[in-house]
């Protein structure tokens, strides 16, 4: 929107925050942080558009794809000429009028003649930059590409001759007029970030540094005298279903509870798949029994995180499982990730979980209430508790004492 302006002293003003330059080194940031591109070209006369990774290496930029597919078969003689382009949208724009809404971003349009890459020594240099993009070190822990796997694979080079680069930055470039409405104006910003890495059924090889999260979203392995918190996993859908497997555990757990084993694997994968939260089982600490679950579910940029999604066995209430369990949780968020905050919500009918809170040493704030859903899909009130960093060391004398207990 809003892309032309009647030329005043303001409007220069607000120009200056998007523009468009060939500015090489921000063209390279671009296309660095890309994943992929879209290679736009015609076909017969026709238009096409194909989404694919991409790797610069030097003033080249290289894409991949199939032997097989029509833009690299026409591209096999002289070359194809193309459109590349890539976006990153790093934020929305929100103005008080509707008009003015856009959005800050950084793109970069490179036009030019793709030509294949043929000779196999730069072709498996190009495949093994690519796999290096992923995760610095990767190309040494992966297989290289066989005689037949390269001769399928077709890679395209394209250099950076005529390229333009086009941002917007900064804030709201509402009219003077508009200044004063009573509507909220600003920024939100968006990044694209990584999630929990899953890893592939059979896989024993441990995860690869250069695929670590953030501490706050990383599920360690803790392990004390009575319990061990290890990550959740696909892999102990059986052993979790058969600790579980009790009506006791699940009337104020907001999902329905799974009747075979079968179910445990997609209530699994709904936990997996939530990027905002870290779940780990626990772990009976002598006897290696799988007793339950219990998750983090962080708010880094606040310093602040939820406790939460905690299951445990009927067979371990009443034991220092639990206390133990959140003694270690409680000392990874205020003394490894420096929180500030650490949470609780719980149904307002479940006091045997409220008086757990409260020993713990958190307080009550409140309730919220309808802020959830029960697994019968009614909405629930929920009693909110919360731990500050300052209270933390009291609490954590606390909790130490009743373990030795």
């Amino acid at each position: 929107m809003a892309m032309t302006y009647p030329m005043t002293e303001r409007t220069t003003a607000m120009r200056m925050r998007e523009r468009m330059s060939y500015d090489r080194d921000l063209a390279h940031q671009i296309l660095d942080e890309a994943w992929h591109c879209t290679l736009s070209f015609t076909v017969d006369g026709e238009p096409r558009a194909l989404p694919t990774l991409i790797v610069r290496i030097g003033e080249t930029v290289y894409v991949h794809g199939s032997t097989g597919s029509r833009p690299l078969l026409a591209a096999s003689s002289a070359g194809l000429r193309v459109c590349l382009s890539v976006t990153h949208l790093d934020g929305l724009v929100l103005a008080r009028s509707q008009f003015h809404h856009s959005a800050n971003y950084r793109s970069l349009v490179a036009h030019g003649i793709a030509t294949p890459v043929t000779d196999e020594t730069t072709k498996l240099e190009v495949l093994a930059a690519l796999v290096e993009k992923l995760g610095a070190g990767r190309s040494a822990h992966t297989r290289p590409p066989n005689t037949k796997e390269l001769a399928q694979t077709a890679v395209l080079a394209l250099t950076l001759t005529e390229v333009s680069v086009r941002s917007r930055v900064g804030g709201v470039n509402d009219d003077e007029e508009d200044l004063g409405l009573p509507y909220w104006a600003g920024v939100v910003p968006l990044k694209l970030h990584a999630g929990r890495p899953q890893p592939a059924a059979g896989v024993t090889a441990p995860r690869p540094g250069y695929l670590a999260a953030s501490p706050w979203f990383e599920p360690v392995v803790m392990r004390g005298k009575h319990v061990v918190l290890e990550p959740l996993e696909m892999s102990h859908s059986d052993e979790l279903f058969d600790a579980l497997d009790d009506e006791e555990v699940w009337p104020y757990i907001p999902y329905a509870r799974p009747r075979e084993r079968a179910g445990m694997t997609p209530f699994i994968a709904t936990i997996l798949a939530n990027p905002g939260r870290v779940a780990w089982v626990q772990r009976c600490a002598k006897t290696d029994a799988l007793l339950g679950t219990t998750s983090y579910f962080p708010d880094e940029a606040f310093q602040s995180l939820e406790i939460g999604g905690t299951m445990l066995a009927r067979k371990a209430w009443r034991s220092g499982v639990n206390t133990e369990a959140k003694l270690m949780l409680l000392e990874r968020a205020f003394e490894v990730l420096g929180a500030q905050r650490v949470s609780w919500q719980t149904d307002v009918r479940n006091l045997r979980s409220q008086q757990a809170i409260e020993r713990l040493g958190a307080t009550r704030e409140g309730t919220l209430r309808g802020n959830r859903f029960r697994n019968d899909g009614t909405r629930r009130d929920s009693a909110l508790f919360s731990m500050i960093a300052q209270e933390w060391p009291k609490a954590q004398s606390s909790l130490r004492s009743r373990l030795r207990d």
